[in-house]
């Protein structure tokens, strides 16, 4: 029986109290493993082990010299890949086409892309003048905020894990990780990494568990950890600060989003076609960027949505190491079962199913698992809870508009504040709506297309600060002014 321990100071590690609980693979539901549970003392210990390294041989690591460690870790990730991917693909259930070609290198990328970046960004020098006539010198001068908790998702576990411990280490600050409970390895597995390439014990720790009365509470309201990281759904990110008001610990807020996709008529309709696909089906519906609602220009909102009817019916569900599927299921039974509640809520909403809409028949090696039919629906009014709540799935809802105003309106008319994407050939119409949206992120003519140096993060309900390139900067470090007289 496969055991996910913690990791703590250099050390994997069972807890002391024995207990444990299961991964599960959403595939067939068949038993990966058992994955122990953290309680006050594991928590406790990995936080202490993390402020230890921050006054041990890590502190004292020059930029250079961490930039050089981060990049074998990289590297090293890249080394061990298929070990990587067979972790991902096992908790996650999602083709090896998808994980192998974003989430491993992706995943592995934000230890050197965050690295260099950060590098090369230069801090504050000013001259003062002064009555003297001699005048001052105020230097910038950033240090490392300290220990660092992440909280990270189930849906891309590598990817979104790293991209907060890469720029965290490349500042010099020591992490505690909780993953999500459901899907353990990847992290589990990058801490033999840390060991291999030499990072220090202590600057690299991981707990898991829950979050209420488990590791992620516990981490969050420890006292001696300086910063907490999370990306998750909205409820959790409001309890997650609110533990971050003792102590007053910075927090970074990556949470849920009902993302807005426009199609206007004199957009490239096969580009709009295939980019909505993407955002709206993409691993199964389950990212935060996703799109749930689709505006589209009623003159050419019939021929959209025949066309995306027929993409969605090309869909191929199948196992992880089917070269064919590109369609696994949800992450577990649980999330399947609220995402049900949504298909079932469409219909009695009023919804028109044009495809999908149910639970599909795997055969029996499979139909234990976590499956789901990629859904469209049409025809519902715009206070639908359908409409209006995050179901994280692959569903969307298509809808027609008139005028530029209207869907402007209708785009920004959600509690949400994440993402939105807009299909359209005029470039003026582009940039005039984009400033409109009230989103961190819109994207034209494209959708996940990231530059790792640019801000991430989201408006309203999605989130707070934002993270990515040198803006990571702001979270990862303190900033110090250091004011000389001449």
């Amino acid at each position: 029986m496969k055991e996910f321990r913690h990791f703590i100071n250099g050390e994997y590690v069972a807890s002391l109290s024995n207990r444990t609980f299961e991964n599960r693979n959403p595939v067939d539901n068949s038993l990966i493993g058992l994955v122990h549970e953290a309680g006050k003392e594991e928590v406790d210990a990995a936080v202490k082990a993390a402020k230890k390294a921050l006054k041990g041989p890590w502190g004292k690591y020059t930029q250079a010299q961490r930039i050089e460690l981060l990049n074998k870790v990289a590297d090293r990730i890249n080394e061990r890949f298929d070990e990587f991917l067979q972790a991902e693909c096992l908790d996650t259930g999602k083709p090896h086409s998808i994980a192998s070609h974003i989430d491993i290198p992706r995943g592995a990328a934000n230890f050197k892309a965050f690295s260099e970046t950060l590098a090369n960004h230069p801090t504050e020098n000013f001259h003062l003048d002064t009555p003297d006539g001699k005048g001052a010198i105020n230097m910038g001068h950033r240090t490392p905020k300290g220990v660092i908790a992440v909280i990270s998702p189930w849906n891309l576990p590598l990817l979104l894990m790293t991209w907060k411990v890469g720029p965290a280490l490349a500042c010099g600050n020591t992490v505690v990780v909780k993953p999500s409970e459901e899907t353990p390895a990847t992290t589990t597995l990058l801490g033999e990494v840390m060991n291999e390439c030499g990072v220090p014990a202590g600057v690299f720790n991981v707990v898991h568990g829950l979050g209420p009365n488990s590791a992620g509470e516990f981490l969050t309201t420890h006292p001696l950890v300086d910063a907490i990281t999370f990306t998750g759904e909205t409820r959790t990110g409001e309890i997650i600060m609110k533990a971050a008001a003792c102590g007053l610990r910075n927090i970074s807020l990556e949470c849920g989003g009902k993302n807005a996709g426009i199609v206007f008529a004199d957009c490239d309709i096969e580009k709009a076609v295939e980019g909505t696909m993407r955002s709206a089906f993409v691993n199964c519906g389950q990212v935060c960027l996703g799109t749930e609602r689709v505006y589209v220009e009623r003159s050419v909102y019939d021929q959209f949505l025949a066309r995306m009817k027929e993409e969605v019916a090309k869909l191929k569900l199948g196992r992880p190491e089917d070269k064919q599927a590109n369609f696994g299921p949800l992450v577990s039974l649980e999330h399947r079962d609220k995402v049900a509640y949504y298909y079932n809520l469409a219909k009695e909403e009023g919804a028109t199913v044009e495809i999908g809409g149910g639970i599909p028949d795997m055969g029996a090696a499979m139909n234990d698992g976590a499956w789901i039919e990629p859904t469209i629906w049409t025809g519902l009014p715009d206070d639908a809870r359908v409409v209006r709540e995050e179901i994280f799935g692959p569903c969307c809802h298509i809808r027609p508009f008139d005028t530029e105003e209207e869907v402007i309106e209708l785009a920004n008319d959600t509690v949400y504040g994440l993402a939105a994407a807009i299909w359209t050939e005029n470039t003026s119409q582009a940039i005039r709506v984009a400033e409109q949206m009230e989103a961190g992120i819109v994207w034209v003519n494209s959708w996940f297309l990231r530059d790792l140096r640019t801000a991430f993060g989201g408006a309203k309900q999605s989130g707070i600060g934002r993270e990515g390139g040198v803006h990571g900067l702001e979270f990862y470090t303190e900033l110090k002014n250091i004011c000389i007289k001449l």
